[in-house]
């Protein structure tokens, strides 16, 4: 990605670089660029960000065993991390169009009735047959915790 607006995209000072940079049309160093970007607080680059961050802090990713949850759907994938009592389930559409899904309250645990979202107000709540129905748009995501921050709490027994 092109560093600012200002000549070559901010690479060089030079009159003539030894690699063309994108210079015309809507992707050039003018109308993209990081310097723009960091100022645009939806842009890719902030996103990208904020989801690295999302990342490190949720511990039973980086920490905890991870099962791949079936389903009958090919295009997406859930995968189930559990860590110290605590459980995060990640849900990706990798299709094109949207998909509603059912989890079953018998994958995740019990805690799992109330799934926290991590990524926005979200939220989801097991029905009374104990299925969590999400509807996820073309390649959206989800990224839910079940229950509380149990390890926190027993720290120390651990």
């Amino acid at each position: 990605m092109q560093w600012s607006a200002e000549p070559h995209g901010g690479f060089t000072r030079s009159n003539s670089p030894i690699l063309p940079i994108i210079s015309e049309g809507p992707y050039s160093y003018e109308h993209v660029n990081v310097a723009q970007q960091r100022r645009n607080p939806n842009s890719l680059l902030n996103w990208t960000e904020r989801i690295i961050r999302m990342r490190k802090e949720v511990a039973e990713i980086g920490w905890g065993d991870f099962t791949v949850i079936p389903l009958d759907t090919p295009q997406i994938l859930i995968l189930r991390y559990k860590w110290r009592n605590n459980v995060v389930v990640i849900v990706h559409n990798l299709g094109h169009t949207p998909r509603e899904i059912s989890l079953d309250l018998d994958l995740i645990g019990e805690n799992g009735r109330r799934l926290i979202n991590l990524l926005s107000d979200d939220h989801s709540y097991a029905r009374k047959d104990g299925q969590h129905r999400i509807l996820l748009e073309p390649y959206g995501y989800r990224w839910f915790r079940a229950g509380g921050l149990d390890y926190l709490l027993k720290r120390g027994e651990i």
